[in-house]
Protein backbone atom coordinates (compact mmCIF):
# COMPACT_ATOMS: atom_id res chain seq x y z
CA UNK A 1 0.00 0.00 0.00
CA UNK A 2 1.47 3.52 -0.90
CA UNK A 3 1.49 6.00 1.52
CA UNK A 4 -0.40 9.27 1.23
CA UNK A 5 2.11 12.29 1.15
CA UNK A 6 3.16 14.27 3.97
CA UNK A 7 1.49 18.07 3.69
CA UNK A 8 4.46 20.56 4.35
CA UNK A 9 2.32 22.49 5.59
CA UNK A 10 1.44 20.63 8.83
CA UNK A 11 5.39 19.40 9.61
CA UNK A 12 4.99 19.20 13.91
CA UNK A 13 7.53 21.69 15.43
CA UNK A 14 9.17 20.96 19.26
CA UNK A 15 6.20 22.13 21.31
CA UNK A 16 3.32 19.95 19.70
CA UNK A 17 2.03 22.81 17.43
CA UNK A 18 1.80 22.90 13.99
CA UNK A 19 4.26 25.05 11.85
CA UNK A 20 2.90 28.10 10.10
CA UNK A 21 5.12 27.78 7.22
CA UNK A 22 3.46 27.57 3.55
CA UNK A 23 0.10 27.94 5.76
CA UNK A 24 -0.96 31.02 4.31
CA UNK A 25 -1.12 31.89 -0.45
CA UNK A 26 1.78 33.49 -1.52
CA UNK A 27 -0.06 36.21 -3.26
CA UNK A 28 -1.10 37.67 0.85
CA UNK A 29 2.95 38.03 1.38
CA UNK A 30 3.82 41.83 1.21
CA UNK A 31 7.16 42.64 -0.70
CA UNK A 32 10.56 42.94 1.02
CA UNK A 33 10.47 46.63 -0.51
CA UNK A 34 7.60 47.68 1.07
CA UNK A 35 8.48 46.25 4.24
CA UNK A 36 11.77 47.87 4.38
CA UNK A 37 9.91 50.91 3.33
CA UNK A 38 7.39 50.88 6.56
CA UNK A 39 9.79 50.06 8.60
CA UNK A 40 12.12 53.21 7.65
CA UNK A 41 8.99 55.15 7.73
CA UNK A 42 8.41 54.19 11.16
CA UNK A 43 12.04 54.82 12.64
CA UNK A 44 11.78 58.52 10.80
CA UNK A 45 8.59 59.64 12.84
CA UNK A 46 9.65 57.73 15.70
CA UNK A 47 12.74 59.86 15.79
CA UNK A 48 10.80 63.17 15.10
CA UNK A 49 7.98 62.22 17.71
CA UNK A 50 11.15 62.41 20.22
CA UNK A 51 12.93 65.50 18.97
CA UNK A 52 9.66 67.74 19.00
CA UNK A 53 10.02 70.36 21.85
CA UNK A 54 13.06 68.80 23.53
CA UNK A 55 17.03 69.29 23.16
CA UNK A 56 19.14 66.81 21.69
CA UNK A 57 20.85 65.96 25.41
CA UNK A 58 17.32 64.84 26.59
CA UNK A 59 16.44 62.57 23.42
CA UNK A 60 20.03 60.90 24.34
CA UNK A 61 19.27 60.65 27.99
CA UNK A 62 15.34 59.01 26.63
CA UNK A 63 16.81 56.75 24.66
CA UNK A 64 19.94 55.27 26.44
CA UNK A 65 17.79 55.16 29.83
CA UNK A 66 20.52 57.53 31.40
CA UNK A 67 19.90 60.11 34.50
CA UNK A 68 20.98 63.35 33.66
CA UNK A 69 20.58 65.24 37.51
CA UNK A 70 21.93 68.71 35.41
CA UNK A 71 19.11 68.48 33.35
CA UNK A 72 16.90 67.92 36.12
CA UNK A 73 17.81 70.90 37.98
CA UNK A 74 17.63 73.08 34.83
CA UNK A 75 13.99 71.76 33.74
CA UNK A 76 13.28 72.30 37.63
CA UNK A 77 13.88 75.90 37.83
CA UNK A 78 10.84 77.68 37.39
CA UNK A 79 9.12 75.13 39.57
CA UNK A 80 12.10 75.94 42.29
CA UNK A 81 11.52 79.78 42.44
CA UNK A 82 7.71 79.20 42.84
CA UNK A 83 8.36 77.12 45.96
CA UNK A 84 11.37 78.83 47.23
CA UNK A 85 10.79 82.46 46.17
CA UNK A 86 13.21 85.17 47.33
CA UNK A 87 15.59 82.05 48.74
CA UNK A 88 16.42 81.98 44.88
CA UNK A 89 18.36 85.36 45.33
CA UNK A 90 21.58 83.59 45.93
CA UNK A 91 22.30 80.41 44.85
CA UNK A 92 24.83 77.56 44.47
CA UNK A 93 25.09 74.43 42.42
CA UNK A 94 27.15 71.71 43.26
CA UNK A 95 27.81 69.02 40.85
CA UNK A 96 29.23 67.92 37.63
CA UNK A 97 28.47 70.29 34.46
CA UNK A 98 28.13 73.11 37.15
CA UNK A 99 28.39 76.06 34.20
CA UNK A 100 25.37 75.20 32.35
CA UNK A 101 23.06 75.12 35.40
CA UNK A 102 25.01 78.61 36.72
CA UNK A 103 24.47 80.07 32.98
CA UNK A 104 20.52 79.58 33.33
CA UNK A 105 20.32 80.79 36.71
CA UNK A 106 21.82 83.73 35.66
CA UNK A 107 19.19 84.65 32.94
CA UNK A 108 16.57 84.59 36.28
CA UNK A 109 15.57 87.67 37.12
CA UNK A 110 16.49 88.80 40.31
CA UNK A 111 19.21 85.66 41.30
CA UNK A 112 22.45 85.12 41.49
CA UNK A 113 24.38 82.32 40.99
CA UNK A 114 27.69 80.43 41.51
CA UNK A 115 28.92 76.84 41.09
CA UNK A 116 31.17 74.26 42.27
CA UNK A 117 32.53 71.89 39.83
CA UNK A 118 33.73 68.88 41.61
CA UNK A 119 35.93 67.39 38.90
CA UNK A 120 38.17 68.74 36.34
CA UNK A 121 36.81 71.06 33.35
CA UNK A 122 39.76 70.98 31.17
CA UNK A 123 37.21 70.34 28.18
CA UNK A 124 35.13 73.36 29.45
CA UNK A 125 33.94 75.47 26.13
CA UNK A 126 34.77 79.30 25.70
CA UNK A 127 31.29 80.36 28.32
CA UNK A 128 32.47 78.06 31.13
CA UNK A 129 36.05 79.05 31.01
CA UNK A 130 34.68 82.74 31.33
CA UNK A 131 32.36 81.96 34.31
CA UNK A 132 35.61 80.38 35.88
CA UNK A 133 37.46 83.55 35.46
CA UNK A 134 34.59 85.69 36.92
CA UNK A 135 34.73 83.59 40.12
CA UNK A 136 31.45 82.44 39.93
CA UNK A 137 32.46 78.65 39.01
CA UNK A 138 35.91 77.08 40.65
CA UNK A 139 37.16 73.75 40.86
CA UNK A 140 36.73 72.05 44.56
CA UNK A 141 36.77 68.53 45.59
CA UNK A 142 33.50 68.19 47.74
CA UNK A 143 34.58 65.21 50.37
CA UNK A 144 36.58 68.38 52.17
CA UNK A 145 35.29 71.61 53.78
CA UNK A 146 33.69 74.21 50.91
CA UNK A 147 35.59 77.80 50.61
CA UNK A 148 32.85 79.59 52.00
CA UNK A 149 31.67 81.31 54.89
CA UNK A 150 28.96 79.72 56.60
CA UNK A 151 25.47 81.05 55.41
CA UNK A 152 26.91 82.34 52.37
CA UNK A 153 23.95 81.60 50.34
CA UNK A 154 20.40 81.40 50.41
CA UNK A 155 19.81 77.73 48.40
CA UNK A 156 22.17 75.23 47.64
CA UNK A 157 21.21 72.62 45.18
CA UNK A 158 22.86 69.41 44.66
CA UNK A 159 22.95 66.99 41.20
CA UNK A 160 25.25 63.99 39.84
CA UNK A 161 27.90 64.63 42.96
CA UNK A 162 26.51 62.80 46.37
CA UNK A 163 25.77 59.13 44.53
CA UNK A 164 29.32 59.04 43.67
CA UNK A 165 30.80 59.22 47.69
CA UNK A 166 30.71 56.57 49.98
CA UNK A 167 28.36 57.15 53.61
CA UNK A 168 32.38 57.83 54.68
CA UNK A 169 32.04 61.16 52.61
CA UNK A 170 28.59 61.87 52.63
CA UNK A 171 28.65 62.23 56.68
CA UNK A 172 30.77 65.59 56.27
CA UNK A 173 30.05 66.48 52.76
CA UNK A 174 25.92 67.06 53.25
CA UNK A 175 26.60 68.97 56.58
CA UNK A 176 29.01 71.07 54.70
CA UNK A 177 26.32 71.76 52.30
CA UNK A 178 23.69 72.57 55.06
CA UNK A 179 26.24 74.68 56.30
CA UNK A 180 26.72 77.27 53.28
CA UNK A 181 23.30 77.62 53.10
CA UNK A 182 21.15 79.83 55.29
CA UNK A 183 17.59 78.59 53.96
CA UNK A 184 17.61 74.89 52.24
CA UNK A 185 19.84 72.74 50.38
CA UNK A 186 18.04 70.55 47.74
CA UNK A 187 19.43 66.60 46.02
CA UNK A 188 18.45 65.78 42.76
CA UNK A 189 19.31 62.01 43.17
CA UNK A 190 18.58 59.24 40.73
CA UNK A 191 15.78 56.51 42.02
CA UNK A 192 17.69 52.82 42.61
CA UNK A 193 18.25 51.06 39.17
CA UNK A 194 18.34 54.45 37.39
CA UNK A 195 22.42 54.67 35.07
CA UNK A 196 23.75 57.96 35.23
CA UNK A 197 27.75 57.29 34.67
CA UNK A 198 28.93 55.91 30.91
CA UNK A 199 31.84 53.60 31.44
CA UNK A 200 34.07 56.54 29.61
CA UNK A 201 33.21 58.91 32.45
CA UNK A 202 34.14 56.31 35.32
CA UNK A 203 37.71 57.45 34.98
CA UNK A 204 37.01 60.68 36.01
CA UNK A 205 34.01 59.97 38.75
CA UNK A 206 36.60 57.14 40.14
CA UNK A 207 33.07 54.69 40.80
CA UNK A 208 29.88 54.52 39.79
CA UNK A 209 26.63 56.03 40.76
CA UNK A 210 25.37 54.29 43.62
CA UNK A 211 21.42 55.12 43.34
CA UNK A 212 20.30 55.01 47.04
CA UNK A 213 16.37 54.83 47.81
CA UNK A 214 14.10 56.73 49.56
CA UNK A 215 14.26 54.87 52.92
CA UNK A 216 18.35 55.01 52.98
CA UNK A 217 18.48 59.13 52.50
CA UNK A 218 15.52 59.77 55.31
CA UNK A 219 17.88 57.39 57.57
CA UNK A 220 21.12 59.19 56.76
CA UNK A 221 19.90 62.28 56.48
CA UNK A 222 18.39 61.65 60.02
CA UNK A 223 21.53 60.11 61.58
CA UNK A 224 23.76 63.24 60.80
CA UNK A 225 21.57 65.69 62.53
CA UNK A 226 19.88 67.36 59.24
CA UNK A 227 16.34 67.70 58.77
CA UNK A 228 13.46 67.75 56.68
CA UNK A 229 12.32 71.02 54.89
CA UNK A 230 8.74 69.97 55.18
CA UNK A 231 7.50 73.79 53.95
CA UNK A 232 9.62 73.35 50.87
CA UNK A 233 8.54 69.75 50.28
CA UNK A 234 5.20 70.82 50.46
CA UNK A 235 5.47 73.97 48.19
CA UNK A 236 7.55 72.17 45.58
CA UNK A 237 4.93 69.37 45.22
CA UNK A 238 1.89 71.78 45.29
CA UNK A 239 3.90 73.49 42.17
CA UNK A 240 4.94 70.32 39.74
CA UNK A 241 1.07 69.10 40.54
CA UNK A 242 0.27 72.61 38.65
CA UNK A 243 3.09 73.25 36.19
CA UNK A 244 4.72 70.86 33.68
CA UNK A 245 7.99 70.04 35.46
CA UNK A 246 7.70 66.53 36.13
CA UNK A 247 10.35 65.17 38.27
CA UNK A 248 12.02 61.72 37.17
CA UNK A 249 14.34 61.45 39.46
CA UNK A 250 14.45 61.90 43.84
CA UNK A 251 14.33 65.47 45.26
CA UNK A 252 15.00 66.16 48.62
CA UNK A 253 14.64 69.05 50.47
CA UNK A 254 17.08 70.09 53.83
CA UNK A 255 16.97 73.20 56.62
CA UNK A 256 20.08 73.91 56.77
CA UNK A 257 22.35 74.55 60.20
CA UNK A 258 21.06 77.58 62.55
Amino acid sequence: MSRRPVNPARRLVGNGGFSLAGAFPAKTRSSPLLSLTLVLLGAFLFLGYLYSGSGPKEVVSKIEGEFSGTLEVQRAIPTLKKAYGDSMRKVLHVGPETCSVVSKLLKEEETEAWGVEPYDIEDADTSCKSLVLKGLVRVADIKFPLPYRSKSFSLVIVSDALDYLSPKYLNKTLPELARVASDGVVIFTGYPGQQRARVTDLSKFGRPAKMRSQSWWVRFVLQIGLEENEAATKKFEQATAKGSYKPSCQVFHLKSFH
